[in-house]
């Protein structure tokens, strides 16, 4: 069986929010995406890591553009690094992308579908919906006190 993920993380990926704000914003995500319709309940997570993670897209990844050359980054070199690092997450997000030996940072490169890399996470899993529409992200954002984006999941 696969399952979706819909994740809300912080835009600054070393941002964490103190307790109280991530379990109250948690909660507001909670109340906006209801399970499944075939009565399979939405699960939430919340989750501070203590290094930066990976909160990728799975299977919902199509493309990766290096944001130098603009070429296109073999998805295999990314999901090698995903794997060296699902564990202990990322010291740092430096990075040589290897379409033109250019340093960046993995937070910059243009993911078709979005991933990203945070301290903390909130998600939901299996919700009935696909993505938080711009309104309902900027009332996360408020509650939680720190611009966020959402990642979709697909494992």
């Amino acid at each position: 069986m696969s399952d979706d993920v819909l994740s809300v993380i912080p835009t600054d990926p070393q941002w964490q929010p103190d307790r109280t704000a991530g379990e109250r914003v948690a909660a507001l995500a909670a109340g906006m995406a209801p399970g499944l319709p075939d009565g399979v309940e939405a699960e939430v997570e919340v989750t501070w890591h203590d290094t930066l993670m990976p909160i990728d897209c799975g299977g919902n990844l199509e493309r990766i553009d290096c944001p130098h050359c603009r070429a296109s980054i073999d998805t295999e070199w990314y999901a090698d690094l995903l794997e060296a690092h699902a564990e202990i997450g990322f010291p740092t997000l430096a990075v040589t992308v290897p379409c033109c030996g250019a340093a960046t940072t993995l937070d910059v490169l243009t993911y078709e579908w979005p991933c990203g890399f945070a301290r903390f996470e909130i998600a939901i899993w299996n919700p009935a919906r696909i993505w938080f529409d711009d309104e309902e992200l900027a009332a996360l954002a408020a509650t939680l006190g720190h611009p966020v984006t959402q990642i979709r999941a697909h494992i």
